[in-house]
């Protein structure tokens, strides 16, 4: 089989202008709604989140992104075994006779949205939000 020309030629654009996606503007970028709910994910980016699962384990880590299945990618993640048992700092567990028990260290994680139970935030470790005008 032989073909002329980029192959470029022949893909399309399924953005609103509809133009080839050989015509396209690098710097051209596809404008995404400010929803309420996707402010609240650009919020919680970078933030520390604990998550508990339904096998009893939770997971800490730095939200990174999900999707719309709700899975969650966590980098920097630690998983706990203990999760009733863990202090507010959501760094350590403790065995039954008082021994501190060392979380194991995953990286990046990748935790399926059917096995979430919950979600917590930690407000304190999210980044700082630049100010809406320079005047305030």
């Amino acid at each position: 089989m032989k073909t002329s020309g980029d192959f470029r030629d022949h893909l399309v654009d399924l953005t609103e202008t509809g133009n080839k996606a050989g015509d396209l503007n690098i710097d051209k970028q596809p404008q995404r709604k400010s929803t309420p709910g996707r402010m609240k994910l650009e919020k919680w980016l970078h933030s520390s989140m604990k998550i508990e699962m339904t096998d009893g384990r939770t997971l800490v880590g730095s939200f990174v992104c999900t999707d719309r299945d709700n899975n969650i990618i966590l980098g920097s993640c630690t998983e706990h075994l203990r999760p009733d048992e863990l202090e507010t700092t959501l760094l350590r567990t403790y065995t039954e006779d008082g021994r501190e028990e060392e979380p194991r260290v995953l990286g990046l994680a990748m935790i399926p949205g059917r096995h979430i139970v919950s979600i917590c935030i930690d407000e304190a470790s999210q980044p700082p939000q630049p100010p809406t005008s320079l005047y305030t």
